[in-house]
């Protein structure tokens, strides 16, 4: 091998580094940004490490141990705001993505809430993605992404609209007591497993349009105000509407799904 061809090697090889070290981003990196009030916007990279939203580590450094904390505020649960602006485009997460945390040797929960709107589309989550309990005071967009390992919004507060577009759950998943202020919009989701919107509340219309629920839907307790749209909605299973509510009627379980 001469040597221009040895250093054309050299150059292509080079530039796969750089490209590839160009499409990775740590964690830490992002937190960085939230932590200094930084708006945060990725597209097409890849992301190693946790993404703690609720800064846990750093959390337990600063409170008491035992319960005088908790008898102070009422409460174990310590709460992170979110400042930043929040938009990854066509990202893939190889760890965990969490906004709750139970962590057991403290027995303190820690949450993550969003004052600005957040965006993950056409992402994937490979690992667990937990946003239980957490506050999203702006627009919520997790439109065409793909959770491939446990995800919760249970107790998830949305303010403003949310939108699960054509979004796919691998694994089951759970809307239990979630509170949805605005139009919720789940058309074309894919629920591959178990889906659970129990005592979930939809104050502004919703839409099932398209959505296909693979194995069993649980809507027991469901209350759905406005516009509720279950056009070609899919159902495998089975589905739990025992006391749902549509703008206060019974559900109409006489539907075929």
């Amino acid at each position: 091998m001469n040597m221009k061809s040895l250093f054309s090697l050299v150059l292509v090889a080079f530039c796969s580094i750089t490209v590839l070290s160009q499409n990775t981003v740590t964690a830490d990196e992002i937190l960085q940004k939230v932590k200094d009030g930084s708006s945060v916007t990725y597209q097409n990279v890849t992301i190693e490490g946790v993404l703690d939203f609720t800064f846990m580590e750093e959390a337990l450094k600063k409170l008491p141990s035992g319960k005088s904390w908790w008898k102070k505020n009422k409460t174990n649960t310590v709460e992170k705001q979110i400042s930043s602006t929040i938009r990854f485009k066509n990202c893939i997460f190889q760890d965990d993505v969490l906004a709750y945390i139970p962590h057991e040797p403290s027995s303190y929960t820690f949450v993550a809430n969003f004052r600005n709107p957040v965006e993950f589309s056409n992402c994937s989550f490979k690992g667990k993605a937990m946003f239980k309990y957490s506050d999203f005071d702006s627009e919520a967009n997790f439109s065409n992404s793909q959770f491939l390992s446990d995800t919760t919004f249970k107790y998830s507060d949305f303010e403003s609209d949310v939108n699960f577009n054509n979004t796919i759950f691998e694994e089951s998943s759970t809307f239990k007591y979630s509170n949805f202020q605005e139009f919720a919009n789940f058309k074309g989701a894919i629920f591959k497993e178990t889906a659970t919107f129990k005592y979930a509340e939809f104050h502004n219309g919703v839409s099932f349009n398209s959505t296909d629920f693979k194995e069993d839907l649980n809507f027991k307790y469901t209350k759905i105000s406005g516009d509720f749209d279950d056009a070609n909605m899919k159902v495998g299973f089975g589905m739990n509407t025992k006391y749902a509510r549509i703008n206060g009627d019974k559900f109409n379980q006489s539907k075929d799904y």
